[in-house]
């Protein structure tokens, strides 16, 4: 039960890799018609092979664990055939036992030679025990006899099973060669033009930083607003308390309007951190079930691949080039939607060029980032759930390739948003 539940697995996991390659195929191809570049179908290619690599040794995890089942499916055929013997051998000598003693007056004359009565019951007593015992010996050569019938059925179908794998494996080694060899090309094209792909990335770099920049002022910001609007809660409700008190007294109380009017105004002069939320019994509950699916939470986009992970890290073709990334980059399809990864509240909505607009979810403590969106669906204040879409990611005209930037925050500290995400 348990390898059959492992071989379930397995399955259900190699098929969803065959449906992200079919999805990477789609992506590579529609790259390939647009691209004047050959550096992002380097990045797809890059993940197809990885995909198929994936692919080719969950195949063999699959033919390894149905080799173990053969094994012991072998042995147990085995010691069945081995009982078998035992059990026929032993159930003819009885039968020809049977066969010379098997006249009534011999029976008779056994019984009769009794010295007694008792020695006679007990004569009488084995005489049916045996002929109960040699039924009930024929009943489990029939049992034995079809149970080694189904296991040799059931390694049958193994045998052509495993043969099916490692046929499929075999094709799949064979295409992986050629991706390789097309990947190896692509290599040797961007090297030939390396000087103007370094300066376009340290370009890119140099809007990122800028990028970066203008996010971390904007979570800041945000940061700042939800300890005043914290603030302000607490005095009003200290403040009213304490003219509740005092109307008891006086004779001329004030009025509730004015005195919100003056906690605002008091509360906008005082200075509030714009590094760390003080946090609310409210707040605190959302950070900690944000906390607590860490590993679980859905991706942004519906489909898609990391194509730049987090942090600093090596060009993928020069290794001696650092690139740095403030969150994960997502390749996904033209025309896909960012959807949110956890319930929230939208804190910002952020126009950072007229092609590239960004939305900002606080959940508790925690700030999730969508950046690189053509539309937005959401303003800031409104409440979202889990998987709502926030709008179109921008596809972009000259590379066609759509790309989601995905940052996640505590606070103004940043965290690699893929040890949060789910595995799929």
């Amino acid at each position: 039960m348990w390898s059959q539940s492992q071989q379930e697995k397995l399955e259900q996991r190699k098929a969803q890799i065959q449906r992200e390659i079919r999805e990477n195929e789609k992506m590579l191809q529609n790259v390939k018609s647009k691209e004047k570049s050959a550096m992002n179908v380097f990045l797809i290619q890059k993940n197809k092979i990885r995909l198929k690599e994936t692919l080719i040794n969950t195949t063999e995890k699959q033919t390894r664990l149905l080799s173990n089942d053969m094994y012991i499916n072998q042995l147990k055929i085995n010691k069945l055939n081995k009982e078998l013997k035992i059990l026929k051998e032993d159930y003819a000598k009885k039968i020809v036992n049977s066969y010379k003693s098997r006249s009534e007056q011999s029976r008779a004359m056994f019984i009769l030679s009794s010295e007694n009565f008792l020695q006679a019951y007990k004569r009488v007593q084995y005489l049916k025990q045996y002929t109960s015992f040699r039924k009930s010996q024929g009943e489990e050569i029939n049992v034995k006899s079809t149970e080694l019938v189904g296991y040799n059925e059931k390694l049958k179908v193994q045998k052509i099973a495993k043969q099916k794998l490692i046929a499929e494996n075999q094709k799949e080694k064979q295409t992986l060669v050629k991706e390789k060899i097309e990947q190896e090309k692509l290599v040797n094209q961007i090297k030939k033009d390396k000087n103007r792909i370094v300066s376009d990335i340290r370009k890119k770099q140099r809007e990122f930083k800028t990028i970066d920049a203008q996010i971390n002022r904007l979570i800041r910001e945000a940061i700042a607003e939800a300890n005043r609007k914290a603030a302000l809660e607490r005095a009003k409700a200290a403040a009213l308390a304490a003219e509740k008190a005092k109307s008891s007294s006086s004779s001329n109380p004030k009025t509730t309007r004015e005195i919100a009017k003056e906690i605002k105004e008091t509360v906008s002069r005082e200075p509030v951190s714009s590094s760390r939320i003080e946090m609310t019994p409210e707040n605190k509950l959302i950070a900690d079930n944000f906390r607590a699916n860490r590993g679980n939470l859905p991706w942004p986009v519906e489909k898609g691949f990391i194509s730049l992970g987090f942090g600093d890290q090596p060009h993928p073709v020069y290794n001696t080039l650092i690139v740095h990334n403030s969150g994960v980059e997502i390749t996904t399809n033209d025309g896909a939607n960012a959807r949110a990864v956890f319930g929230g509240e939208v804190s910002k909505v952020q126009i950072i060029s007229p092609v590239n607009k960004a939305v900002i979810i606080q959940h508790g403590d925690y700030f999730t980032v969508y950046q690189n969106l053509s539309s937005v669906n959401v303003s800031p204040g409104d409440k979202v759930s889990i998987k709502q879409n926030l709008g179109r990611i921008r596809t972009n005209g000259d590379t066609g390739k759509t790309v989601l930037k995905f940052i996640l925050s505590q606070n103004t500290s940043y965290m690699n948003p893929q040890s949060w995400l789910s595995n799929r």
